[in-house]
């Protein structure tokens, strides 16, 4: 009975029971698909990050760029990036890719890999939350030159210390630095010379040797794997004569030097004291120079982590802790006297985890926390995100409650779970720990294989495994043989993980256990066979020899081990294992290993391991070998040598597959013959190749050789000893075994379909030495399967064949048989093959979407009949495609993609995933075998419903002295229609948030300024998207800071020179050369439009495209200090053909001239037309007949032309036999020179013709027509 004292106690007790199951998680399967017999169950379950690059990224410029972002969960996460805290898409760059299924991108190695140097941080996201990754500084590896410069030779005088600078170039990642000479060797340290941590060389006192080489500072650079020089140092020793005080050169010839010692100096760091600040678990390096001892003020040096390099002048701590915290002294002294140097170092620490958030996965109405917390010197500040934004930015729920680093979730609901993010922040770094609360209502299930068999040893401590999950979490319990209450306590322990452990296994444990696993949704078992047996045992184990050189050992190793389990018995040498070969003179058995003519090499530890499934056992012995007479031994060594081949070979007892070899033996050179290796020639399929035939004991000169028949054999005999092999013997007579049937079977036999009407048969060919006779072939036969038809079979010496003329897709049973002219083989066991697939016949039907949301849709289908396939069937392809948006105007990717579905089902139905909300989308279907697809299904066409929209095309911050203006564009993806944009926006102060701001906007309005209360102040803004579903992805920037807008540097003196549709633009700056880039701003001031180019080069700039005839307003700016910027600058562009030009060169000038000349010839063509009907021929007003129908054509090859009411031949002309027409005595030749007047190009007939008509005309009067225009033309000319 209880007292009354004991009841406070039970309170206790009982809180604690509570709590413990309140914050108690529930495990997750590690792999989202959980194996259940044939059936696959998905955990629904937010991404986790499973792998990211380094935070600290510095890549190789010449290797492409790999950025590592891999996560797991159900369904699958879809990744973003954001680079220097801005969306990053990845579409848009054509050398960036993204891995499929993974968020890992992949930069090709082209250009300048700079370009990409940022700070980049991963988003996996699904249906139940957001994962982040550590934010990746991403640097590419940098190996500069040594700067140009002409070093001085150094004057010193000898026994002064020394400082030799290296002030290697500032590499990425940091060089590592030695000193080498000019001739490549290194220069040689010691207490007197050494390199200090900085890579500076320091001697302690320099001697007149020290001037007989130069000194080179070297810096490898470990990415690139580059070593640049730096040139070297000169030393001048100047010493003194040890007569008298005259300096002189260290090359003289004085031997002694007689070097006054000084009290020590320390060259590095100067003075008595310095201050060191290290972080936590890093490690500490001191190094003054010179150094004979350390300790440590008020303590000792802590033995274990602390070491001196650099003859005594590092000390070294490794892993620093909060105790390494202290004044550490280092003294160095000689005989004229000692000084100190006080180093105090401050151990500082980034971010370290005390306890780390995990998953916590709950049923509803269940309770729960995540607990985030670390420690660091400064103390780190604790930030909670969730969905990787800020909490206090979150949507509100009454069932969280954030409490410092802990948030308590109580009662919670189907639909909250999230992904939570912990951020332990100080000024030395920072943590990243993702954590996801997962809220489920799941019946229990089996994690592991069903049915296990399971095998131990007897007497043996023994756990079986019954993996489970559910939630709310399930109650497990064990049963053996189906029997009795619950298995825990005694013989049996239960952990909570579901493993029952059975402390020492007996016969009677063996039977059949049952894991039940039950929640108040119902309930799942599991069963484990067990079975115990029997231990390995060596139960003759191998004992130690000792025996002299040449003789055999052997170690005996006899194993008991339980029947039902097959065991292997290994033997090793040294722990490393022995090989047993023809050659090798270690043999072994079942029971034993021998070692034959055994030499001192063969001494050592030898393992005999005796190995079931489940268990082993092992034993060892040593083997020493002794020398039986040293001085013989000796010469007996000296004089060894391969052995001499065997001679005399013989052959004897001939038989139809064997025959007898017998030879004498060579000398074996003082070492003895392990072993006879026989080898054949034939003459018939490889003739002049040695093979193996077998090998053979040393101790045997007559054997019997298992032959093959109808080969042709020739012999001869190798002796083997431990130096070697000897050389071959001379060959034996040649002996040739009579033929056989073949009694070998052809392997690799089957058939496939090339073809639909085909099936090709095929298999490999026999050996030579498996043919057995000549006239070697092949019986190929076949018949369709589960027939009673005839084999079918044809005779070939391929090893292939063809059966045409098949129906499509059909089993055939095949067989093969080999035959040579003394018989047939067994035939071959029966194999399957197929005949060729054809396209199939028949479409799934009624195809049909249903469950249409955002993202995915449901679809079913009827399948067709499986003999329509007409091949194997591979899977139900679905084709489908992005038709269009439901934004009107929005351009769309109509890439068709496909999906398959592998069912047999009677009601075939899948899941299409990773559609585009608020698109049209059509898709058809069709069957597919191994090598075609059938038919299309119906067309089905679906309108997928809004969705969130994606983040903002961009956002731009643009900072002014006493404002900050935001830009941004409306999403690349909608997802739905913009109902408009929402602003959060709170001042920043180094990890301090202040109060949040929301701002709505219309979907029309992309821009927004804000005062700033002073130019210190900074801000961080959150936009988002918003449809009807909801708000989209969080677009996140961050103000610049005061301390980077350069106070210093200015923008000035802005000058443009104006031209019609161009303007060169000029100004001045204080900016350093090449570290800034500009931009120019320019309003049209007609209506208001601003555009910005930026520039990175130096000024002049010409801004081209500029509307003519316009005004405008210009400034320019610093791309990276908006703040600064020039005065701005109104100019005017010149209207357009404003300048005076020859009216030579215009347009429209050229234009008018040429269609005046046009004209003009024209004209002339038809004054000459006239001239030749009516003032060509004086007679043609007398005479009115047509001339000849033809043209005539001149044997120049001119023409004369003619109207049509001249096609008859002139009065007087007559027709010669050829049909020509005869000129008459009135014929244009009178008007011209003789026959010989023409046409030519440039019109000197008309001219030759008009003249002389003119003068005729002139002289006779015998026409009344007037003077042609032509002719009054040409007269002028």
């Amino acid at each position: 009975m209880w007292t009354q004292e004991r009841w406070p106690a039970l309170a206790v007790l009982s809180i604690i029971l509570l709590l413990s199951k309140v914050v108690a998680p529930i495990e997750v399967p590690l792999d989202r698909h959980v194996f259940e017999g044939k059936d696959y169950f998905r955990v629904k379950q937010p991404p986790t990050i499973v792998k990211q690059s380094l935070k600290d990224y510095i890549v190789d410029p010449r290797d492409n760029i790999i950025i590592e972002c891999e996560a797991k969960g159900t369904p699958v996460p879809t990744f973003q990036w954001r680079r220097n805290g801005k969306f990053f898409n990845v579409g848009k760059d054509p050398r960036v890719t993204m891995r499929s299924r993974s968020g890992t991108l992949e930069i090709r190695s082209s250009g300048k890999p700079e370009e990409y140097e940022g700070e980049y941080q991963c988003f996996a996201s699904n249906d139940f939350g957001t994962a982040i990754s550590n934010k990746i500084l991403l640097r590419v590896s940098k190996s500069p030159l040594w700067p140009k410069e002409v070093l001085e030779p150094v004057v010193v005088r000898e026994g002064e210390s020394l400082v030799l600078p290296c002030n290697p170039p500032p590499g990425l990642p940091p060089p590592e630095t030695f000193w080498m000479d000019s001739s490549i060797l290194p220069i040689m340290q010691d207490k007197r010379v050494s390199m200090g941590l900085n890579g500076d060389l320091f001697f302690s006192n320099v001697r007149a040797k020290d001037a007989n080489t130069d000194y080179s500072c070297n810096a490898r650079f470990e990415f690139t794997h580059t070593i640049q020089q730096k040139n070297p140092y000169t030393l001048k020793v100047l010493t003194k004569e040890p007569y008298n005080d005259t300096f002189l050169n260290s090359t003289d010839v004085y031997g002694a030097r007689n070097v006054p010692e000084v009290q020590p100096t320390f060259l590095s760091p100067r003075g008595l004291s310095s201050f060191k600040t290290v972080l936590r678990g890093e490690q500490l390096l001191l190094d003054p120079t010179p150094s004979i001892d350390w300790f440590k003020k008020g303590g000792d040096l802590p033995s274990k982590k602390a070491k001196t390099e650099n003859f005594g002048k590092t000390l070294r701590i490794l892993n620093v802790s909060d105790e390494d915290s202290g004044d550490y002294i280092c003294m160095a002294s000689n005989k004229i006297g000692s000084i100190r140097h006080s180093v105090e170092v401050q151990v500082k620490a980034a971010p370290y985890w005390l306890d780390k958030p995990t998953n916590l996965v709950l049923a509803p109405e269940e309770s729960g926390r995540l607990v985030c917390r670390a420690r660091g010197s400064p103390n780190p500040t604790i930030q909670w995100l969730v969905n990787g934004e800020p909490i206090e930015s979150s949507l509100p729920n009454p069932n969280r409650n954030v409490v410092g680093d802990t948030i308590m979730f109580q009662a919670v609901q189907i639909g909250s779970s999230a992904v939570y993010q912990c951020n332990a922040s100080n000024e030395h770094g920072y943590l990243l720990a993702n954590a996801f609360v997962n809220v489920l209502d799941m019946a229990p299930r089996m994690l592991g294989p069903k049915n296990q068999l399971i095998k131990v040893i007897e007497n043996n401590r023994t756990f079986l495994d019954c993996p489970f999950f559910g939630s709310p979490l399930p109650l497990l319990r064990w049963f053996k043989n189906g029997l009795g209450s619950g298995l825990d306590g005694g013989h049996y322990k239960l952990y909570n993980n579901g493993t029952l452990e059975i402390k020492q296994a007996r016969p009677e444990d063996q039977g059949t256990y049952t894991c039940v696993a039950s929640n108040i949704l119902g309930k799942m078992e599991n069963q484990v066979r067990l079975e115990v047996k029997e231990g390995t045992r060596i139960v003759r184990a191998p004992e130690h020899v000792t025996e002299s050189r040449g003789s055999t050992v052997r170690f005996d190793c006899r194993v008991k081990h339980d029947p039902s389990l097959p065991a292997t018995v290994t033997w090793l040498k040294d722990d490393k294992p022995l090989s047993f070969g023809w050659i090798s003179r270690f043999k072994k058995d079942d029971e034993s290993m021998t070692i034959h003519n055994v030499n001192p090499e063969d001494g050592g530890t030898y393992t005999c391991i005796a190995k079931t499934e489940i268990d082993e056992d092992s034993a060892s012995a040593r083997l020493t070998v002794t020398e039986d007479d040293i001085s013989s031994a000796s010469n007996r060594s000296a004089s060894a040598g391969r052995p001499d081949p065997p001679q005399d070979l013989e052959l004897s007892d001939p038989s139809a597959r064997s025959v007898r070899l017998t030879w004498v033996p060579g000398n074996e050179n003082n070492s003895p013959v392990t072993h006879f290796l026989v080898q054949f020639e034939e003459d018939r399929w490889e003739p002049g190749r040695w093979q193996n035939q077998s090998l053979f004991d040393g101790n045997l000169n007559s054997v019997n050789l298992q032959l093959s028949p109808f080969v042709n054999y020739q012999f001869r005999v190798i002796a083997i000893n431990a130096v070697g092999q000897s050389q071959p013997s001379l060959s034996s007579a040649r002996y040739q075994t009579s033929g056989a049937p073949p009694d070998v079977l052809p392997s690799g036999l089957k058939g496939w379909g090339s073809k639909k009407n085909n099936m090709e048969i095929t298999w490999q060919a026999l050996q030579n030495t498996e043919r057995n006779g000549p006239n070697l072939r092949y019986v190929v036969s076949w018949r369709r399967k589960d027939s009673e038809d005839e084999w079918s079979n044809i005779t070939t010496t391929r090893t292939k064949h063809v059966v045409h003329n098949t129906d499509t897709y059909v089993p055939y049973e095949i067989k093969i048989q080999a035959v040579n002219d003394f018989g047939r083989s067994p035939e071959s066991n029966i194999v399957i093959g197929y005949s060729g697939e054809d396209k199939p016949s028949a479409a799934p039907t009624e195809l049909r979407v249903s469950k249409i949301n955002s993202t995915k849709v449901n679809v079913h289908w009827v399948p067709v009949d499986p003999s329509t396939v007409n091949g194997e069937f591979k899977e139900y392809k679905l084709y489908y495609w992005r038709e269009a948006s439901l934004i009107k105007g929005l351009k769309v990717n109509k890439t068709k993609l496909h999906k398959g579905f592998f069912t047999t089902a009677e009601h075939p139905s899948g899941i299409l995933t990773e559609l585009f909300p608020y698109s049209k989308y059509k898709m058809y279907m069709v069957v597919a075998n191994r090598e075609y697809e059938g038919p299309q299904s119906n067309t089905v066409e679906f309108n997928t419903k809004e969705g969130e929209p994606g983040a903002p095309k961009y956002f731009r911050i643009l900072r002014h002295t006493d404002v900050v203006h935001l830009k941004w564009d409306k999403p690349l993806e909608p997802n739905g229609v913009l109902i408009g944009y929402t602003l959060q926006y709170h001042t920043v102060n180094g990890t301090q948030a202040g109060e949040r701001k929301v701002q709505s906007f219309p979907p029309n309005v992309t821009e927004y300024t804000i005062n700033l209360p002073n130019r210190f102040t900074r801000f961080k803004f959150y936009l988002t998207a918003r449809t009807q579903v909801g708000s989209g992805e969080v677009y996140a920037l961050e103000s610049p800071h005061f301390t980077n807008e350069a106070p210093n540097v200015k923008i000035w003196n802005l000058t443009v020179d104006a031209n019609n549709d161009y303007a060169n633009v000029s100004w001045k700056h204080n900016f350093s050369v090449g570290s800034s880039e500009f931009v120019l701003e320019f309003t049209l001031d007609s209506n208001g439009s601003m555009k910005s180019i930026q520039v990175n080069h130096q000024p002049p700039i010409k801004l081209a495209g500029l509307v003519a005839g316009a005004k405008y307003r210009l400034r320019v700016y610093s791309h990276e200090h908006n703040s600064i910027s020039s005065d701005y600058v109104m100019f005017e562009t010149g209207r357009a053909y404003k300048e005076q030009e020859d009216i030579a060169t215009q347009g429209w000038f050229i234009g008018l001239m040429c269609a005046v000349a046009l004209l003009v010839l024209i004209l002339l063509i038809v004054c000459f037309i006239k001239r030749s009907r009516g003032g060509k021929y004086p007679v043609r007003d007398k005479k009115d007949l047509p001339l000849d129908p033809v043209d005539h054509k001149d044997q120049d090859g001119s023409f004369d032309y003619h109207s049509d009411e001249d096609n008859k031949p002139l009065q007087g002309s007559q027709t010669s036999l050829d049909g020509n027409v005869k000129e008459s005595d009135d014929s244009l030749v009178d008007y011209g020179e003789g026959g010989d007047g023409q046409f030519n190009e440039d019109g000197s007939f008309i001219g030759q013709y008009t003249v002389k008509k003119d003068k005729e005309e002139t002289e006779g009067n015998e026409s009344s027509e007037a003077t042609s225009p032509v002719n009054a033309i040409y007269s002028l000319a």
